[in-house]
């Protein structure tokens, strides 16, 4: 083998592993768990949290012309001792939280 194969070969193989890595970055999702976290971490400052959860599938999502996946949770606090719900929707490629609402019962 001469060097010129050998260094053909190493070029090609990096290449190859740089857009490799390019594509599952593309096609991974963030951890629902993390988005979670964050919107914890968000709610802590207007009461405390009595529970909390989220879909770990994400589902599809269109608001006007824009289509994404999406993760749905919820969670729950106590504000100035009043129990308070709120749904939430995240981007599940970034862990963007894209809207939150307060759940209303009719």
């Amino acid at each position: 083998m001469n060097w010129k194969n050998f260094l053909l070969g190493a070029g090609a193989g990096v290449i190859a592993g740089y857009y490799a890595s390019e594509a599952l970055k593309k096609n991974s999702l963030a951890s629902g768990e993390k988005v979670l976290q964050t919107v914890k971490e968000a709610f802590k400052d207007s009461g405390s949290i009595e529970g909390s959860w989220i879909k770990f599938r994400p589902e599809d999502y269109e608001k006007y012309a824009v289509k994404t996946q999406v993760y749905r949770g919820g969670i729950t606090t106590k504000e100035d001792g009043e129990t308070k719900q709120y749904e939430f929707l995240a981007d599940a490629n970034t862990g963007t939280v894209i809207d939150v609402y307060p759940v209303t019962y009719a």
